[in-house]
């Protein structure tokens, strides 16, 4: 067990000594205003809902803002990141994140789009393997999603769609679960479409392992990575995973609503796959010839719709420059660190208030921390109302979980002792 200590000193002393101190600096903290009046940083845990907002944004989207207004069109040629190939500066920093290959991803859409164009490609059900495998509880973007297409297809979600059952305590599942779903179901799973992290428990999910059982089953896989990109070091190329899609305004802090990425195995790269065609996924070197025929660039490019939206991207490409610049190694393991020392806290000092559902093996987990308050769902909403008042933000996720956060690149272990400090003052005004 590490040398943890409840104490405003120990903890001020680890922020100190903590390499990655001074990212924290690069974002804007949002402000809370205390009894007295005086603003003071909120304590942030919410990046894994919206990220903070890196400092430089606003720099980069004005600065593409002035091109716009100084050379119009020619901004797409002109500029020191011309507009036609704006996402292709994003590529690098994004295949670093995830683990890919640069050409097997691409910052395109958002989440659910993404979604719908890789079961498009990677979705093909016939009468003898017409279902798609997701977890009990999927978020509703990819449970919506998954029941259109087998309806689209023409089949019935009563028996096409088949949800992974929760076997363990806390409602998080064991890889044995999956292995059963498989051996039951496997000969007639089109799809196995899973999350790297489920959002509600917080659980991570071996991608490798699970890629590697359903493929032995016939299975396309694809990877909801919504929770997952910029918390855990993925390895998507080596996973063998068919595809994955993600959001961007998470713990990338790309901004509400931010351009999000997909990721297409390099063996998919010039596979003749049905797809909906875009201009912009046509072969670049003959895309203004404006030709009729549709010519996919090699690629996750190929499943491109649209030129990339330049004011929206901006934010990304910054944010994703300060990952860089970080290392996911090296937020990982202060993440560890991080989550580990709040989950220290909530078994040594709030044991009999709280309970942590999302599982205890780091190894299972990424930065999020799962919560439960003891007396059920209106003692959870009364904390988390207390909190919010008190300047500390995480979030609620029905029916009954607070989840809490803690982002290396801005969180820091004083943030982690002032949540456990709030608490113990809920309860004695309790």
């Amino acid at each position: 067990m590490p040398d943890y200590q409840a104490t405003t000193d120990w903890a001020r002393a680890r922020d100190a000594a903590d390499p990655l101190r001074a990212f924290r600096d690069e974002f804007l903290i949002p402000p809370h205003r205390a009894r007295d009046g005086v603003p003071v940083d909120s304590v942030y845990f919410c990046g894994n809902s919206l990220g903070l907002q890196p400092r430089t944004v606003r720099e980069a989207v004005n600065a593409e803002l002035d091109y716009w207004g100084e050379l119009g069109v020619e901004g797409h040629f002109k500029g020191r990141l011309p507009w036609m190939d704006y996402h292709e500066f994003l590529r690098d920093d994004l295949a670093a994140i995830v683990g890919a290959q640069p050409s097997e991803v691409v910052a395109m859409n958002t989440l659910g789009v993404n979604l719908h164009l890789m079961m498009v490609s990677f979705y093909r059900p016939g009468a003898e393997r017409p279902a798609i495998l997701i977890e009990a509880g999927a978020f509703p973007t990819d449970r919506y999603a998954v029941e259109s297409q087998i309806r689209f297809h023409g089949f019935d979600p009563a028996s096409a769609l088949i949800e992974l059952q929760p076997d363990e305590p806390n409602g998080t599942t064991s890889m044995q679960a999956i292995e059963r779903a498989l051996a039951e179901h496997g000969s007639r799973i089109a799809l196995v479409m899973l999350p790297g992290v489920q959002y509600r428990s917080g659980q991570a999910f071996d991608l490798r392992a699970i890629t590697e059982l359903a493929h032995r089953h016939g299975c396309n896989v694809g990877f909801d990575l919504a929770h997952a990109v910029g918390n855990l070091p993925l390895q998507l190329h080596d996973s063998g995973a068919d595809f994955a899609i993600w959001c961007s305004y998470k713990y990338l802090n790309g901004g509400p609503g931010a351009v999000g990425g997909a990721f297409v195995h390099e063996r998919h790269a010039k596979a003749v796959l049905p797809r909906f065609a875009g201009w912009w996924g046509h072969d670049k070197d003959t895309r203004f010839q404006m030709g009729p025929e549709f010519v996919p660039t090699p690629g996750a490019d190929g499943w491109q719709l649209s030129n990339p939206p330049i004011l929206a991207l901006a934010p990304l490409r910054v944010s994703l420059e300060i990952f860089r610049r970080a290392g996911m190694s090296r937020l990982r393991a202060k993440s560890l660190q991080l989550t580990g020392y709040l989950e220290w806290l909530v078994h040594s000092r709030l044991a009999a208030v709280l309970e942590v559902v999302t599982p205890a093996d780091p190894a299972r987990r990424g930065a999020q921390l799962s919560i439960r308050v003891a007396g059920g769902r209106e003692r959870g909403r009364a904390l988390f109302e207390y909190l919010l008042q008190q300047g500390i933000i995480g979030d609620w996720r029905e029916p009954d979980v607070i989840r809490i956060s803690p982002a290396p690149l801005y969180n820091r272990f004083a943030d982690c002792l002032a949540f456990a400090h709030a608490v113990q003052a809920w309860q004695r005004i309790g």
